[in-house]
This record gives C-alpha cells, structure tokens and sequence, in this order.
C-alpha cells in the first residue's frame, strides 16, 4: 500500500516519497498571536495533528515543527491598545494556544520556534539574498526582487504579467492588492516587491541589523525557521489555502533562491471554514473562538469529529446542525471505545495492562488493512472514520445484547480484537474517550445501559404504551440524563 499525497505545487496527486527513507521533516506555520484562537485554526490544527500521527501509525519517525509569529502588526496595535508589550501580549496568547490544543487533544510539536528568537537566522538569509541579487536596500528597508527568481508563481499559479499595480486579482479565492498611494510603494524597484526586513517606527520593537535597526517582514520568518530546525529540503509544509499565496509563494522564492534546491517535496493545505455558508469574520458576528465553542459544552472529540468528516482539503461549514451530527456521531464511537470498560470482565478479558491488552498483536488485521488502504489515498480520513463507524456500531449492538440477554452473539475472544481495533484506530485520528465517569456504575448509568433504555422507549411507543414511555423518560431524566427526540431519532446528554 502506498501513501499519495495530492501535492499543491504540482496539482496532482503523487506518492509519497521522504528525502530520508523512513522519516519526515513537517513544518507546519503556526499562528501569529495577537488573540484566541478560532475554529480555523482548530481545523488546521486538527488536520495536521492527524496527518503527523498517522504518519507515525504507518511506521514513519517524524520530526514536527510549527512557529509562532510573534512580531506583526497586529500583536503591535494590540499591545498598544492594552498599554503592554508585544512580548506581553505573545505571550499570553502561546499560553492560550497550549490550552487550547490541550482541551483539543493536539499532540505538541517537537519544537515551536518563534520569530523574536531566530533573528540571527533571519538576518543571515537576508544577506544571502543580498549577495546573491535577489533582495536590495532601500532606506532602511531590505525588499526582496521578485522578477530575479524566475520560479515566482510556480505555487499559486500566478503570474506577474497578469497582475497590474493597483489593482486585484483572484487566485483560487485569494487576494493580493498593491497600493500605489503607499509610502513603501515609493521605495520598491518593482509594485510586486516585497519586505524582507522593516525599519524601526518609533516606539516599536527593534533589533539591530546591518542594515539599521528594525524588525523582519512576515515571509522571511518561515523560511529561516524552516531552515534552521529542519535543513534546506524538508519533507511536507502545511498551512492553510490561504497562505498559498503570497505567503508560502515568497518563502519559495526566498529559500530557493538561497539554496538552489527545492524547500519543501510536497505542499499541503487545508481548506478554510465558513460558518452558515459565511466567511468568518469579527465583522459579521460569526467570529468563534475554540474556548467559546468549548465552553458551551461542546465535546472536544465531536469538534474533532466533525474536522474528519470533511475532506482536508475542502471548505467545511460549521453549522448547529452539523455540530450535532458530530456530536451523534462521536456518542457512537465513544461507546465503541467504552466496550472493554465496561464489559470487559464480564466476558473474561485480562487485565494486566489496565487496558485489556490493547495492542498491535490481536488487531483484526482485514480492518486495520482496510483503514490504511482508505487513508493512504490523499489522508482519506472521512474514509478512514467510516471503518470505527462500523467497529463501533457492531460493539454497541453486541453490548445491548449482554445487557439485555446477559451473553453476546459474538465471541468474547473476537469482541476483545474487535474493541482493541477500534481503540487503536480511533487514536490514529486523535479520538480517545474518558473512561472514569463514564464507567463507575456508581456515577450513575451506562452509555450502554442509556442506548439500552432509550430503545426500550422507542418500542414502547411505537407499540403506543406512552404511559411506560414516559416512566422511562422520567427514570432517566432522575438519572441526570435529559433525551432530546427529533426528526432524526433522540439524542442525549448528560445533565
């Protein structure tokens, strides 16, 4: 089986080919923090998150990094508005990040570099551009020549000729404008070239240079980051569409320029998310913060859940409608999870390692053969989630069995590979269920033994025994369980 990867600079998919047999060098741009952040960057975060540990599932060492851009413009006007300091205001919101991700269940990057601490590279990389033509100085500024390096718009697909001063264009939905009026416009050999090193505004944080004191453009960041931690070639960048251009365009253009030899083998990115079919934004209301959704009760895996059942690749809509789909979805791969918990010792399963053995040696091969096979095409993971559907779904029925008749139709032997599978699976894709609550009978019920009563009341009312139907509703209700019934069957949760 082989991993092909839809590569965004050559728009097609490819296989999977690491400059280093058996390992992946994976930079991801991180965010710059100047506020919480969103359910995009939840996306991206998930996605790439994903992406590194089935990587890792298939046998790959991977070395993660990801930045945070901790000098910008923004985190400059929000820390004067607070009457702080950027680096008051940065870190405060890496802070927020790491909750953030935690509460997300993220896994942490091997290494976070953050801009204010690669200055030494960033300047090194400037005047390599410098010596070699392809960046100038201009009053304190340094930009970068962008009609030198004769590959600029291979990534996007831009062209220059294409593209007039003071104007806009469209690239798959992405923008760049050019203002004419613009004092930095002035010093430029060329509309289209941009900054590589900025020259201190008073009352701004700068470092000193060769060529003035200042502070580095955006793009240079990336690109002497990457090839700090990582070398020149790495295995995949990742970021978001919106950074094809002209962000991951000039770090392109600025680190090959340098080394005469490709940055990245593939290009990854994520599609962007809408809410209600709506760009998000501060100014339409429908800006979301991670810690808000969280916040008001929204389980991390079902946000997880419903990150993997788009695409990575396509725009997804975040709906009410489709949280609580996810929210249905990730109860019934919860319940698979919490199946040895539960019954475990009542089918007779060891204990040794306080988690019945979960391992890679009884997994039912044909399924873990199956889910690899689906995820390897271009990380397939609603493809792959499809696979726990049915594990999970076939453990909850085997489960309302042992409730109700006290044995199962299945062996407990097969039902233990069967749960070892789906737990092994479902932690490839980040989904882990708490098990403390969840299974002291002490606490109260079941998922299983609340599944097991919620189709009791189904029959009781189609058969239209309403007065049982209510008792039923009301024993769970005193249970701390309140049912929601729509259209679409009943949902619960926990009081």
């Amino acid at each position: 089986m082989t991993l092909t990867l839809y590569n965004t600079l050559t728009r097609r998919q490819e296989p999977f080919e690491t400059v280093e047999p058996g390992k992946v060098k994976m930079y991801y741009c991180g965010v710059t923090v100047y506020d919480y952040c969103h359910l995009g960057h939840a996306r991206a975060c998930i996605v790439w998150d994903v992406v590194r540990r089935y990587l890792q599932f298939i046998g790959y060492e991977v070395r993660y990094i990801q930045n945070f851009t901790d000098i910008d413009d923004k985190i400059l006007n929000r820390s004067r508005q607070e009457h702080s300091s950027m680096e008051a205001v940065a870190d405060r919101f890496i802070k927020a990040y790491f909750e953030d991700m935690a509460r997300l269940g993220i896994k942490e990057a091997d290494e976070y570099p953050r801009a204010t601490h690669t200055m030494n590279g960033i300047q090194r990389l400037i005047h390599e551009l410098e010596n070699k033509g392809f960046a100038y100085p201009a009053d304190g500024d340094v930009y970068y020549a962008v009609r030198q390096f004769a590959g600029y718009g291979k990534l996007s697909g831009r062209k220059l000729e294409d593209m007039q001063a003071g104007k806009s264009d469209a690239y798959g939905g992405l923008r760049q404008r050019v203002n004419v009026e613009d004092p930095e416009y002035q010093k430029k050999k060329d509309p289209f070239d941009f900054a590589l090193w900025k020259a201190a505004k008073p009352g701004e944080p700068a470092w000193e240079s060769p060529w003035g004191a200042g502070r580095p453009g955006w793009h240079i960041e990336c690109s002497a980051m990457v090839r700090d931690r990582l070398g020149d070639t790495i295995d995949i960048h990742a970021g978001g569409a919106d950074l094809i251009f002209p962000h991951h365009e000039n770090e392109i253009a600025q680190s090959e320029a340098v080394t005469g030899k490709p940055l990245a083998r593939y290009w990854l990115h994520n599609g962007m998310v809408k809410v209600d079919g709506e760009k998000m934004s501060k100014s339409l209301g429908n800006f979301t913060t991670i810690r808000d959704l969280l916040d008001r009760g929204v389980d991390p895996m079902a946000v997880r859940l419903f990150v993997l059942t788009a695409q990575y690749r396509t725009p997804i809509d975040f709906t009410d409608e489709a949280i609580a789909a996810a929210t249905n979805g990730w109860h019934t791969i919860k319940e698979g999870l919490l199946f040895g918990y539960q019954y475990g010792k009542k089918l007779g399963w060891g204990v040794e390692s306080g988690e019945w053995g979960v391992g890679t040696a009884s997994l039912l091969a044909e399924t873990v053969e199956r889910f690899q096979e689906t995820v390897n095409n271009d990380f397939n993971f609603p493809g792959g989630l499809t696979v726990l559907f049915e594990l999970a779904k076939e453990l909850r029925r085997e489960g309302h069995i042992l409730v109700h008749e006290g044995k199962t139709e299945t062996s407990p032997e097969e039902l233990q590979r069967q749960w070892q599978t789906l737990v092994t699976l479902a932690r490839v894709l980040g989904l882990e269920a708490e098990i403390e609550a969840e299974t002291d009978k002490s606490n109260g019920l079941s998922d299983a033994e609340i599944e097991a009563k919620i189709q009791q009341r189904q029959e009781a009312r189609k058969a239209k025994k309403f007065a049982e139907s209510d008792r039923i509703r009301d024993e769970l209700q005193a249970e701390g369980i309140t049912l929601i019934d729509s259209r679409d069957g009943t949902r619960w949760h926990r009081n």
